[in-house]
């Protein structure tokens, strides 16, 4: 008779060598998405920690040999039914181009791949191992404008506590010594992603109760907002004190990863003096942590696992092969919208302005006026054949970057309007040309954004998205468009009523000859 530790090991080896098969297929078929994430890892410094999570990953599960050592791996019952909807959460998310979504679905087969060849019990005993391969995901930048708009909410309100006076229009403020402005790199999302991503290892490393790793995790989201609230704030503290001398271009970056650095590690040198004993794995056994499996001759079984699961894997690719058949492929010829009088067109729009939409198949900027000479501008951003360089609904399209050198949005929300006798929400800005001085004498805007998608207008970001994919899906095509309406503003109290009344007027004479310049475009019935 063999040995149990032999038997265990005769169990193991098909088993791994499945694992390691299915992993590189799974790599394989979604390679875009895996190559996509690297490539994140690499251009961008929030997400650079990406290509050591996987090591970590693996150091981790070589941690817990002693215990895996005692189990007997065993397909898992209904892994692949999990992984069949990460495969169509990965579907929905290329329909639509959305690479978070795609990554995400990409790393939870990855995941799921353990407990459909090795059983529930591995993976169970390999719970945070698996779990903390997510942090590889670049995933995040939705929190960015939010960051961003309490980073300015603070430091405006602590340079008045201070005693020093502030006007603020948007996420831009200014001050006696100078002009100061919250961006992307104010945001703290580097500071917060790092700081939960080696917290929660930090956590699961030196506790063993749970309470004691959820508080230290709930601890380690809080202190990198408020780090980098303050860092805000005393950088424009340095600016002001020294006459803009100190804390300004890369000496800006510099004191905020120093000021970052040395309160994480305060926070890190306080959470490890409650750090509990380490477990023996003989504890773990005699606690029944382990389960004593029987050694199972049915080598065949993770064999089996591997075909359905790679079924599973590349019924998404046999899906999208049939619905890029019928796509359309020929090039955008955007057609102009005709006024309706007494709206005319005029010979140049309202303002040199142009939103910053990437990569359109065609778009269209064009002014119009009124019967009695009001201006109005229209831009339409057309898409077609959309792909994740090109998309209609993408956090890269919008109507000023932050780091614009000459406009500004210095208000935003939404409005409620009519659009051919339906309610529409739209988005609303103000956009203010930049001038020297407080208020400055630079063109001023209100603007409208919707999408035309699947035929329809909206202006939310998922309804579009979800509309894009159910366009694919039902052979309406991708095609779809960003609209962007509007006009100056004058320096009355009553500016943004009486432009918004100029809007709305433009909607109910024109939006039927709009509908008809996309529906044109589109060039199907």
């Amino acid at each position: 008779m063999t040995s149990p530790g032999t038997r265990t090991a005769d169990a193991w080896r098909p088993a791994l060598m499945v694992l390691s098969l299915l992993l590189v297929a799974i790599l394989v078929v979604y390679w875009r998405s895996a190559v996509g994430m690297a490539m994140i890892w690499m251009r961008s410094e929030t997400y650079a920690h990406g290509f050591v999570v996987p090591l970590i990953s693996l150091w981790l599960v070589w941690r817990q040999r002693a215990v895996l050592a005692s189990m007997v791996p065993r397909p898992g019952r209904w892994a692949w039914l999990f992984m069949a909807g990460a495969a169509a959460l990965w579907l929905a998310g290329d329909l639509v181009a959305v690479n978070a979504a795609t990554q995400l679905a990409l790393m939870m087969l990855i995941v799921l791949a353990v407990p459909a060849v090795l059983g529930w019990r591995v993976a169970q005993a390999l719970t945070f191992p698996l779990a903390f391969l997510f942090f590889a995901v670049p995933m995040g930048d939705f929190l960015m404008p939010r960051l961003m708009e309490w980073t300015a909410d603070f430091t405006v309100l602590a340079l008045r506590l201070t005693g020093i006076p502030v006007y603020r229009e948007g996420l831009q403020f200014v001050i006696p010594t100078g002009r100061w402005s919250v961006v992307e790199a104010c945001s703290g999302i580097r500071y917060l992603i790092a700081s939960v991503t080696v917290g929660c290892l930090f956590s699961y490393l030196s506790y063993q109760s749970m309470r004691k790793r959820l508080i230290f995790i709930g601890v380690a989201i809080a202190v990198p907002l408020v780090a980098n609230w303050l860092r805000a704030y005393l950088i424009v503290m340095l600016g002001h004190l020294s006459g803009n001398t100190l804390a300004t271009g890369v000496d800006h970056l510099i004191y905020g990863w120093l000021f970052f650095g040395l309160v994480i590690g305060i926070m890190f040198a306080i959470g490890a003096r409650w750090v509990d004993p380490m477990p023996q794995a003989g504890a773990a056994v005699r606690e029944g942590l382990v389960q004593k499996l029987q050694y199972t001759a049915q080598s065949r079984w993770p064999w089996a696992a591997m075909a359905l699961v790679v079924a599973v894997v590349l019924a998404p690719h046999g899906v999208l092969s049939i619905m890029n058949r019928s796509a359309q492929t020929a090039p955008v010829q955007l057609a102009t919208p005709v006024a309706v009088p007494p709206w005319r067109a005029t010979p140049m729009p309202p303002s040199v302005w142009t939103p910053a939409f990437q990569n359109p198949s065609a778009d269209l900027h064009m002014g119009l006026a009124d019967g009695q000479g009001k201006p109005v501008g229209l831009h339409v951003s057309y898409y077609r054949q959309q792909n994740y360089e090109r998309k209609l609904v993408s956090s890269e399209n919008m109507l000023v970057h932050s780091t614009d050198p000459v406009w500004s949005r210095v208000a935003g929300g939404t409005a409620q309007v009519q659009m051919q006798g339906q309610p529409l929400g739209v988005s609303s800005a103000v956009l203010r040309q930049q001038a020297p001085g407080l208020t400055g004498a630079g063109q001023r805007l209100l603007v409208w954004r919707f999408y035309w998608v699947r035929g329809r207008f909206t202006a939310s970001d998922y309804a579009g998205k979800i509309q894009g994919a159910l366009g694919r899906l039902t052979g309406w095509g991708d095609d779809g468009a960003i609209v962007v309406i509007y006009t100056p503003l004058s320096d009355t109290p009553e500016a943004e009523a009486d432009a918004a009344a100029l809007l709305q007027s433009y909607l109910d004479s024109q939006a039927g000859a709009l509908v008809q310049a996309l529906q044109q475009t589109r060039g199907r019935d």
